[in-house]
């Protein structure tokens, strides 16, 4: 019944994006718009949040190839990238692996998460149409209570343009067979509004086996009625298909004539995503209403080349839900918000091994050839929040919001139950995959959030935040088992966060400083018995510098610098040692990205960027680590005219040889995904309209 009404309402509007004005980077924070707070536009100066923004001049710099290459310049964040368009994300956080890890990050495009909060991957965001976006907002620590489940350690949000005219074409050549292109073309016809958006990237990638064809499409529309009712919405779809190139094993293995090759040239990954929404706005009764009906289509199948037996696991979902919220001003000047979020989703994960186990005996004789997990899972998330925010005269003033939120599985296992073959045929030593009986499962929770801030004087302001995020486990933590486990008897991950920073801008200069004090519960871990139990309880710390400064007319300087700790606060044993106050892997304590830009006329625009990426331990017992390493990237653009520019980018400037990421497993030591050599893009970008 729920999924009819949900798919009535969004046929009845058909084809949402929550306005988007495009912001330099010479413009005063005050004029800087972001939606990531509220689920509309506000002024950057006007929220209390922990939240930065690249916006559309500082995105045509970058060019980014991986959307990595655009987050690192963030404070906050720092991600690894993998092998071609996959990664991992961290937000104030190490990099979290494991079946539902990702749940720690919400991605969202136009403020609509891009996978359903119970089915989420690591690699999420290669759903965005990021290549294209107006800006890119990223919020650190817990979202506000607009957004709930999976928004615990942070939200990236990429906002498209808005519609209108528009015509713009860039063609891209660069290192192994990469050829890339991107278009705009928009036209305004008063009252409707429209913009097609398309992105194509062809690579044979830097190693071996490892080329990457993607394409991306978003179409985009406004339309002002005459009674004063608003329709924005449109649609994306994304294609990939990918081969993988693995780990490379050994110490120091991403240096020397291993970097480019790849030991697993069988591996892919092939994902289709589709979204449509459309978002509906009127006032009714002194009452700002905006309702966004949305339906969703993810699947994704790749080949598990870092398994034993390296089977094909194939998961989809598809969704229908909405979100609704009315904002208004109340009669003591503070604003208000009200809201419910529904989301129903279908979702299915299969996994089958075509070919028979290699390895040791006892890998032979535990991991059989053929199906093993064929499962269903239907899932139902309902939420509400308040929010509630005034300003006061003396200078103060209070955020308040609160969310409920719950979420409703309905397990069907398709295979026969338990710790067997296919067939139902035990093995020699065990399987270890284990299915669990059909069966249900319900969570709710809660996250309050409080905000103070002061203006300190005219250019700064105090901010503090007290706010609790939350996840539900995922569907891959609860039914896809392993060894003896039948039930994964597991509670919600909380994360309590505390905050203070300082914003200050003035005449040329702009600079933010925070630091903050966050404290999991309830973390999901696989323990050594491959069992899924809430065995983690970690704490974050950190300070956090964005500076932005303006040394002359042509030369001017922007950069983030992160101090981080991230530890264990509970006793655990792995590989025989209590790791109770130990580092948590990847997670180092120091990073960085700096960038002098140098403006010579307003023709020319060149920056030389610095990307800091300290140590860390690649190992729970922290007695394995990665050097870290730093990089320098040169982006130079050149406006011919109008109508035409130019620009080259070179990347790894000197060739250093390092690692996007460092591992390390007791059955292999140390691994990596090698860093790209030194590659240079070379790009022209033609604005026909």
């Amino acid at each position: 019944m729920i999924r009819k009404l949900l798919l009535s309402s969004i046929a009845t509007t058909t084809l949402i994006t929550i306005p988007a004005v495009a912001q330099n980077d010479q413009q005063s924070i005050e004029e800087i718009q972001i939606t990531s707070n509220s689920r509309r536009s506000q002024g950057l100066a006007d929220i209390n949040a922990a939240v930065s923004v690249l916006g559309q001049a500082e995105l045509d710099l970058i060019g980014l190839t991986h959307y990595q290459e655009a987050l690192n310049r963030l404070p906050g964040y720092s991600g690894h990238r993998n092998n071609g368009q996959e990664s991992l994300n961290a937000i104030r956080s190490p990099i979290l692996t494991g079946a539902g890890a990702c749940g720690a990050f919400l991605i969202a495009e136009n403020g609509i998460p891009v996978r359903s909060s119970g089915f989420c991957n690591v690699n999420e965001m290669f759903d965005t149409h990021s290549e294209n976006a107006a800006r890119v907002e990223l919020i650190r620590g817990p979202a506000s209570a607009f957004y709930g489940s999976n928004a615990v350690h942070g939200m990236i949000n990429v906002i498209l343009p808005e519609p209108g005219d528009a015509g713009e074409l860039t063609l891209e050549s660069g290192p192994q067979g990469s050829y890339r292109m991107k278009g705009r073309y928009g036209r305004d016809y008063g009252n409707f509004k429209q913009m097609l958006l398309v992105n194509s990237v062809n690579e044979n990638g830097y190693r071996d086996d490892s080329g990457v064809d993607q394409q991306k499409v978003s179409w985009l529309y406004s339309y002002d009625s005459d009674n004063g009712t608003q329709f924005d919405g449109g649609f994306t779809f994304i294609n990939l298909n990918q081969e993988t190139a693995g780990y490379v094993v050994g110490t120091d293995a991403y240096e020397g004539s291993r970097r480019d090759t790849n030991p697993n040239p069988e591996a892919f990954r092939d994902s289709a995503s589709t979204r449509v929404w459309t978002t509906i706005s009127r006032t009714i009764n002194d009452w700002d209403v905006v309702f966004t009906p949305y339906l969703r289509d993810v699947n994704m199948t790749f080949m598990q080349h870092f398994l034993p037996g390296k089977p094909i696991e194939d998961t989809e979902h598809r969704s229908l839900g909405f979100q609704l919220a009315a904002y208004r001003e109340l009669s003591n000047g503070a604003n208000f918000a009200i809201g419910f979020d529904l989301e129903d989703t279908e979702g299915s994960q299969k996994q089958f091994q075509p070919n028979p186990t290699t390895g040791s005996f006892f890998l032979r004789n535990s991991i059989p050839q053929g199906q093993h997990y064929n499962y269903e899972v239907d899932a139902t998330q309902l939420a509400a929040f308040v929010n509630y925010e005034q300003r006061f005269d003396n200078g103060w003033e209070i955020s308040l919001g609160l969310r409920v939120e719950n979420i409703d599985y309905s397990y069907d296992n398709q295979m026969i139950d338990g710790r067997t073959d296919e067939f139902g045929v035990s093995c020699r030593f065990g399987c270890r995959y284990s299915r669990p009986s059909d069966r249900d499962d319900s969570f709710t929770d809660i996250s309050p959030k409080l905000g103070l801030s002061y203006a300190l004087n005219d250019v700064s302001t105090l901010q503090i935040r007290v706010q609790r995020g939350f996840r539900a486990p995922q569907a891959t933590e609860l039914y896809r088992l392993q060894n003896a486990q039948t039930v994964a008897d597991l509670d919600s991950v909380e994360l309590d966060s505390y905050e203070v920073a300082v914003i200050s801008a003035g005449d040329g200069w702009n600079l933010s400083a925070s630091i903050y004090y966050m404290d999991k519960d309830n973390e999901i871990i696989t323990d050594s018995s491959r069992i899924n139990l809430n065995g983690n309880h970690t704490k974050h710390r950190g300070i956090e510098f964005d500076l932005g400064y303006d040394i002359a007319d042509t030369l001017a300087v922007r950069g983030v610098f992160n101090l981080a700790s991230h530890t264990y606060e509970n006793d655990q044993f792995s590989g025989g040692i209590n790791i109770n106050g130990s580092d948590v892997d990847s997670a180092p304590n120091t990073f960085a990205n700096v960038g002098l830009q140098w403006r010579p006329n307003p023709a020319w625009l060149t920056e030389l960027e610095l990307v800091h990426m300290g140590d860390y331990y690649t190992n729970p017992e922290n007695t394995a680590s990665y050097d870290g390493h730093n990089i320098i990237n040169l982006r130079t653009r050149y406006k011919y005219s109008d109508s035409l520019s130019f620009s080259l980018n070179i990347l790894n400037l000197g060739d250093k040889e390092y690692a996007e990421r460092a591992d390390w497993t007791t059955f292999t030591g140390d691994r990596y995904f090698p860093g790209e050599p030194e590659r240079a893009y070379f790009a022209v970008h033609w604005k026909y309209r």
